[in-house]
């Protein structure tokens, strides 16, 4: 018993940690897409949010300049994106496409300059984000370990559900949210109301790319606590994926997250029994993805005008 309780103490805490960047990365995508515009790029603006936290945090010392800093690489990253598809009428996928080769491109150009190595250089204690409740709990008891593994994570894990439940209050009970929403179903009906589309787009993909740098720091400022050029690969895809599966609604995004967390927290308990091959326990976030996109991608409601460049009437 007490060993099935601590397993599933372990299995919540890995559940919420590994599912807090991809809730912000997932916030960030509910933005773009549901303003209408499809935002592939969301890998590379983590990985500059990854690397510039990280890099910001260590040589600061301070983990919330870092954490802000990462958020504003993802948003520079956002607002290259927005200018190619927004401003200029690029094609979105291509253009996300790019944002994933140039957002790893050139962090990795940075960390060598910097570094002289493609990682940088672990943080220590100080420069990690905090733990709340850390120390609250008596772990010397079942009770107590199994409150300190799910209550005592990292801030970013709060934040994030905070951040969820604004996205949640600014979609639906907001003008902003309102229009937001017009803007990916019938923006030539929005503009006729006077609503100038192309700027809440602009704006939209911008948001998207600072929550998505948020996310990446959240990666290498609480997890890993060092960047790595594979300290992002695929997590960005497998958030795009969250927000499919929740019908590009910020709520269902939440669940979609906390279903791959789970997957996560799963492969770290078991790969800590030593009883399965590590190289499977580590494809089972990337298989979950592709069943829950086979099975959900087609029942979906997307924005009307995703993927569709505006051209405002002269």
């Amino acid at each position: 018993m007490t060993d099935f309780v601590n397993s599933l103490g372990i299995i919540l805490y890995a559940t919420l940690a590994y599912m807090t960047p991809l809730l912000f990365a997932a916030l960030g995508s509910c933005f773009s897409e549901v303003s209408g515009v499809v935002n592939i790029g969301i890998e590379g603006m983590m990985t500059a949010g990854a690397f510039t936290g990280t890099v910001v945090a260590y040589f600061t010392g301070s983990p919330w300049i870092g954490f802000l800093c990462g958020g504003l690489a993802g948003a520079l990253f956002g607002m290259l994106h927005a200018t190619a598809t927004v401003r200029l009428g690029a094609d979105q996928t291509i253009a996300g496409t790019a944002i994933n080769m140039l957002g790893p491109g050139i962090v990795i150009m940075i960390a060598r300059v910097l570094f002289n190595s493609t990682d940088t250089i672990p943080l220590n204690a100080t420069q990690k984000l905090p733990k709340l409740f850390a120390g609250v709990f008596d772990t010397n008891t079942v009770f107590g370990r199994f409150m300190d593994n799910v209550f005592a994570n990292y801030v970013s894990t709060y934040l994030v559900f905070a951040a969820a439940i604004i996205v949640w209050f600014v979609f639906y009970k907001t003008k902003f949210g309102l229009r937001l929403r017009a803007c990916g179903e019938h923006p030539q009906a929005c503009e006729t109301l006077g609503i100038n589309v192309l700027r809440m787009r602009f704006t939209c993909v911008t948001l998207s790319g600072f929550l998505a740098g948020l996310g990446g720091a959240c990666v290498t400022m609480t997890i890993s606590t060092q960047f790595r050029p594979i300290s992002i690969v695929g997590q960005g895809f497998i958030a795009i994926a969250a927000v499919i599966f929740g019908k590009f609604r910020p709520q269902g995004a939440l669940i979609g997250c906390l279903l791959f967390g789970f997957c996560s927290g799963l492969k770290v308990v078991l790969g800590g029994s030593g009883g399965v091959d590590m190289q499977l326990l580590s494809m089972i976030p990337y298989v979950v993805t592709v069943i829950v996109l086979i099975i959900f991608v087609g029942k979906s409601h997307v924005p009307s005008a995703n993927g569709k460049p505006f051209i405002k009437a002269r």
